[in-house]
């Protein structure tokens, strides 16, 4: 039996599939009953992120009859007596969507009801802010067209008083003052509301918001087209006792039939979400204006019980802020499909590996009826002018389950190998079956079916590129399957665990398992599982544990077939590892690192940093033997000797032929796994003048020798960030350029400082670099050019000046007062452009601990190995602007705003 390495419990359990989802900015968000919980897996005992689901008001679809109301389609509405809607779906944007360049989480309600949320960076809280509900954009469009009813135009109005017979005792029960005297109906209004799942439908008039700890929702006319949940069949006016007579009103909603009414309830009622991979498209292919390089934006795809899938495109932000609450974003509906005839219950989308030009994006779809359909669109169809009805998919494959069986859970896996993928179906019954696909011949192979659970699969998840599969159930068990050409094996899931931590105060009664998720290195998965509560302890257990998440380590899974070799050095037997085990874990940990120098994929870490710190606590030489091998595969031509000591001075030599990506996981790997114990602030400040002789550091030799990894590398990345800078404001004054800053693009400020830094390190730097710097003196002085920046600094705090003698932090003179000098204030220094940072909010790194003010460009970060030092790489002429990117320049993790220690924030690392 595998054991846990952590453990959390929740204060709600999961009523649905895939109930939990693991973020690239490395936060898990579970759907727990009317909360979205939101966890950091690097303190999962730390604070926590909350989404509190409300009651909504109902959006005003139309008036029936009362005659119709027991009509069978509209009992599932009309039974429905939820007290306060659940959380049915979730799904994390991918980097860079939201405005401080993390992630948005989409939020399905049982109500039936799409929102999206934010971190709350700038408002300093737990509970993350509503950005936008596009239910009510998808109403508007809707009741724009009629609910595409052709027999009710949007002009026809039930203008006709119909005597209202219904009476009870609170006029205000479901509809807010405000609204009754927008519109006053007296028959039983039809408004959409989200139906649940139908074992737990029931519906009737719904409690006063009051009587549920909440003010009085916002209601607003029908006139100015006011709405805010989804469906309820509720009497607009009643009265008190027999005798009480009111003259007939006027309904201002159109009179619809019930089976109408049903169809508009299923359009407005969402029962799964899922974001797609972040499609850039260059402006030559996009026909953008060429000052944009390119345009980035992500689907989301929203699946109703209309069988109907809506397509929304969200653009990435114009700029990127930490301050400002609200950035720019654009939301846009493209596209609504008709991808089944009954529910759609399982939705997954995937970027597809082709050698087409414009990205591709494959989707899955699953349904109640138990067919699967596999669709493709094209990168450049999602950008032109929308014609909604025809949404930009087309049919691959269709998957029909001849005994009807409906889908629980999708999971689309695009493989390394061109055209090709995986995808995994989960049914209500337990069953489990796997398709691999060509797309560029149309043909598709079926694994499968396997009884893998005996009752509903609740999560599938893919792992290390396909190699594994990982299911679970309501019937709480938990399997791991390896996928060997085109059938599948169950494997157990390791039971050795590096690190074990103590759990024991866990109770470990649990009844079912509701999702499950692999993290972004591979290296472990998440679950969420529900207790049984009749087995704990009602006074203290049951009351505020009703879940858990669990994390369990999957990185002694064999995913090659190695041969029967042994370790090349003795170690001491760790307990609980075979040999085969550590030769496994080796093997995973270097695909997961090898995965990270692709500088497209977000670096977080954080998984394989805890694998090797908890490798290291038990067997230090087991750790250093794994990242010799990585450095000597990654930095090193030459076979050298497989030691530390033998392979640090070769790698030092390649780092001029170095991505920048390489760098920048070496100096996490420098700071995380070797260097843990030294605080980022020490460590900067000794990084600045080290050498290996210097006696005051580290007495341990193989210490020093990492510090001056760390050293040289830091170094190297500087210089290209100075000379990045310094050719491209000599570029941007050669051509005229503008010399101000715009959102969202890069500018080079920081010119005196880095010229300054230059000069400190003139035995140090690379000729190249002293060339540049030299230009750039020249180009000053011929021309007469002003920098944007003053060359001497002041003090935030009392205005002395600041020289400039180092790049991380900045000493004022202090102001004199009566003949003495005052008191001196330690400034922090802008990593990207050396400057004193101003009393402003401003980006952190949370691996460094540097502080930001002004972003890096974003080809700081694209630099490709065989990279050349003649600084060429600049902006040519003015009309090619360069993004910026909220990534730190020496570690390349995502920046963010911090936070108090009592609030949540994201660790990649």
């Amino acid at each position: 039996m595998a054991s846990r390495f952590q453990a959390v419990t929740l204060v709600d359990s999961p009523s649905y599939p895939n109930s939990i989802a693991w973020s690239d900015e490395n936060l898990i968000a579970v759907a727990s009953g009317h909360l979205v919980t939101i966890l950091n897996p690097a303190l999962p005992f730390g604070p926590r992120g909350l989404i509190s689901i409300n009651r909504s008001e109902p959006y005003p679809i139309g008036a029936v009859k009362r005659e119709d109301l027991a009509s069978g389609c509209l009992l599932p509405t009309t039974l429905n007596r939820d007290p306060r809607p659940s959380v049915r779906s979730v799904s994390w944007s991918n980097l860079g969507m939201a405005p401080n360049s993390g992630c948005f989480l989409a939020v399905c309600t049982t109500e039936g009801r799409v929102k999206l949320y934010r971190p709350p960076f700038c408002d300093f809280c737990a509970e993350w802010i509503e950005v936008l509900d596009l239910t009510d954009r998808l109403y508007d469009y809707l009741a724009s067209i009629s609910f595409e009813d052709p027999d009710i135009p949007p002009s026809e109005i039930s203008n006709e008083p119909v005597t209202n017979h219904g009476y009870v005792d609170d006029p205000t029960d479901s509809v807010s003052v405000k609204e009754q005297k927008c519109r006053k109906v007296n028959n039983f209004v039809v408004r959409n509301a989200g139906l649940d799942s139908c074992d737990q439908i029931s519906h009737g008039p719904s409690p006063s918001p009051e009587l549920e700890g909440q003010g009085p929702s916002k209601g607003r006319c029908t006139k100015s087209g006011g709405r805010k949940s989804s469906h309820q069949i509720v009497p607009a006016t009643r009265g008190r006792g027999r005798s009480a007579k009111k003259p007939p009103e006027v309904c201002s909603l159109p009179l619809i039939t019930a089976d109408q009414y049903a169809s508009r309830s299923a359009m407005l009622s969402s029962l799964v979400v899922a974001w797609s991979p972040l499609l850039k498209l260059s402006s030559r292919i996009c026909g953008a204006p060429a000052i944009n390089s390119s345009i980035c934006f992500s689907l989301l795809a929203v699946g109703s019980k209309s069988g109907k899938i809506s397509f929304w495109r969200i653009n990435v932000p114009e700029y990127y802020s930490i301050e400002q609450s609200l950035a720019p974003t654009r939301v846009e509906l493209i596209g609504i499909l008709k991808a089944h005839s009954s529910w759609v219950t399982a939705i997954s989308c995937a970027l597809l590996a082709s050698d087409s030009s414009t990205p591709q994006v494959l989707l899955a779809t699953g349904s109640s009826d138990g067919s699967v359909r596999i669709w493709i669109g094209q990168g450049e169809e999602f950008l032109k002018s929308p014609e909604v009805n025809n949404a930009p998919f087309y049919p691959l494959k269709e998957i029909i389950n001849i005994y009807a069986v409906p889908v629980s859970v999708l999971s689309l896996m695009p493989t390394q190998s061109l055209h090709k993928m995986l995808l995994a179906v989960g049914r209500t019954s337990g069953a489990i079956e796997v398709w691999m696909g060509d797309t560029s011949v149309k043909t598709f192979n079926k694994a499968g079916p396997y009884d893998a659970h005996d009752q509903v699969v609740t999560g599938l998840a893919w792992a290390f590129d396909g190699c594994f599969l990982y299911s679970c159930s309501q019937d709480n068990f938990v399997r791991s399957w390896s996928l060997h050409g085109s059938s599948l094996s169950e494997m157990p899931i390791p039971s050795s665990s590096p690190g074990l931590r103590s759990v024991s105060d866990m109770p470990d009664m649990f009844i079912s398992c509701l999702g499950l998720v692999v993290s972004p290195s591979n290296l472990a998965v998440a679950m969420v599982r529900s207790f049984d509560v009749n087995q704990l302890d009602h006074m203290y257990e049951a009351r505020l544990q009703k879940a858990a998440v669990e994390f369990f380590w999957i990185g002694g899974h064999q995913k090659d077939i190695l041969s029967n070799t042994s370790l090349e050095f003795d170690i001491e037997p760790l307990p609980g590892f075979t040999e085969k085990e550590l030769v496994y874990w080796e093997s995973n940990i270097l695909w997961s690192l090898k995965q990270y120098e692709h500088w497209d994929k977000p670096l977080v870490i954080w998984d394989i940093v805890a694998a090797l710190l908890a490798f290291k606590w038990s067997a230090p030489d087991y750790v250093d033997h794994v990242l010799v091998k990585w450095l000597s595969s990654s930095f090193v031509d030459v076979n050298v000797e497989r030691s530390i000591g033998k392979v640090l001075p070769h790698v030092c030599k390649s780092f001029c032929k170095a991505a920048s990506r390489q760098l920048h996981l070496l100096n996490i790997i420098c700071r995380q796994v070797i260097l843990p114990e030294l605080k980022a602030d020490e460590l900067n400040s000794n990084l600045l003048n080290f050498t290996v002789d210097n006696p005051n550091f580290a007495q341990d030799k193989q210490h020093k020798l990492w510090m001056d990894l760390l050293s040289r590398s830091e170094k190297e990345l500087r210089e290209r960030l100075v000379g990045f800078s310094l050719s491209a404001y000599r570029s941007f004054a050669s051509n005229s350029a503008t010399t101000s800053s715009e959102p969202g693009y890069w500018y080079p400020f920081g010119m005196a400082q880095m010229e300054q830094w230059v000069a400190n390190n003139n035995h140090q730097v690379h000729d190249q670099l002293k060339v540049v710097a030299t230009e750039i003196k020249t180009c000053k002085r011929s021309r007469c050019i002003e920098l944007a920046e003053e060359d001497k600094e002041q003090c935030s705090y009392c205005s002395a000046p600041v020289p400039f003698e180092s790049p991380e932090f900045g000493v004022c003179r202090g102001m004199e007062s009566n003949g003495s000098s005052g008191q001196k204030h330690k400034l922090a220094r802008c990593a990207v452009t050396m400057q004193v940072c101003p009393i402003t909010p401003l980006w952190l790194c949370k691996c460094c601990q540097r502080w930001i003010s002004k972003l890096a460009p974003e080809s700081l970060f694209k630099m490709p190995q065989q990279y050349c030092l003649d600084y060429k790489f600049s902006p040519e002429p003015s009309s090619i602007k360069v993004a910026s990117k909220p990534q730190c320049p020496f570690c390349g993790i995502l920046l963010q705003r911090s936070q108090p220690e009592f609030l949540l924030s994201p660790l990649p690392v």
